[in-house]
């Protein structure tokens, strides 16, 4: 009798372990199935949402459909299921809602606690959600509350970090530019133009908005003529795609061809 019952119960756990891998199974081809069409589509979010429901504790499913949702325009229903992904891996997913709060909800004080709360569950590792690292992504938020001396902290932090580990050429551009901003924020007009040189140096010497601001800087210590040169650089950056953006939503600081213009005009009538 015992043995029969050992038996059952080995027979039990083995349907039990194969359904698990069986369902797994499904959810990960629906999934896979379903990011072949564009993010954010109907057709991707109905694939994805299948695989959440075959599979609840499939996590990048999960976390994908809260992507989808949020780029389709829904944010009421990207946040309820990116907590669930958040619950499935908090390590993970804390720091890329942060992320998210920051560029699609610009709620920078959220996308700065999420950032913080990601220092404590990683204490001896630097998160770094789409690329950049969390102290790189604050000093982009501090820089949006227009908190510029944080946010030159937490650049300065991040590009020192990159030169120790990797060297210079390393340090993504935009971390120079934003630097930049917000040193001439802060009217800190000598290591503004230090940052936006960096960026420059680092871009073959294409840059919009590096150059928009050194124009401002030039014409405020009453170099006109270099600031209208460097303002036509500007332009000319502009128009052949050189200007910083992202796709789906407005960058920080973004500039647009008005504000070259404008500037343009403002030097020439100086």
């Amino acid at each position: 009798m015992e043995k029969s019952l050992k038996l059952f119960l080995s027979i039990i756990c083995l349907v039990l372990a194969f359904s698990c891998n069986t369902k797994r199974e499904k959810a990960e081809a629906t999934y896979k199935r379903a990011i072949n069409y564009p993010q954010g589509s109907m057709m991707s979010i109905n694939g994805i949402k299948r695989a959440t429901e075959i599979d609840s504790t499939y996590e990048q499913a999960v976390y994908e459909l809260s992507v989808a949702y949020l780029k389709r325009g829904l944010p009421h229903m990207w946040k309820p299921q990116y907590n669930k992904a958040v619950a499935l891996d908090s390590v993970n997913r804390i720091p890329w809602r942060g992320y998210l709060y920051l560029w699609f909800y610009r709620d920078y004080k959220k996308a700065i606690a999420d950032f913080d709360a990601s220092d404590t569950l990683t204490p001896n590792f630097i998160d770094a959600p789409q690329g950049h690292t969390v102290d790189y992504w604050r000093g982009i938020a501090y820089l949006g509350l227009n908190d510029y001396k944080k946010s030159n902290f937490y650049f300065e932090k991040d590009i020192t970090k990159q030169i120790k580990d990797f060297g210079e050429d390393y340090v993504d551009i935009t971390a120079f530019l934003y630097n930049g901003i917000s040193y001439f924020e802060a009217g800190n007009h000598e290591k503004a133009l230090a940052s936006f040189n960096k960026q420059l140096e680092y871009s073959r010497n294409l840059g919009a908005d590096a150059k928009y601001y050194k124009a401002q800087i030039f014409l405020d210590e009453g170099n006109k003529q270099k600031a209208l040169d460097t303002i036509n650089e500007a332009i000319n950056d502009f128009n052949i795609g050189y200007s910083n953006k992202r796709p789906y939503v407005e960058t920080m600081r973004q500039i647009y061809r008005e504000d070259l213009t404008a500037m343009k005009s403002k030097i020439e009538s100086f």
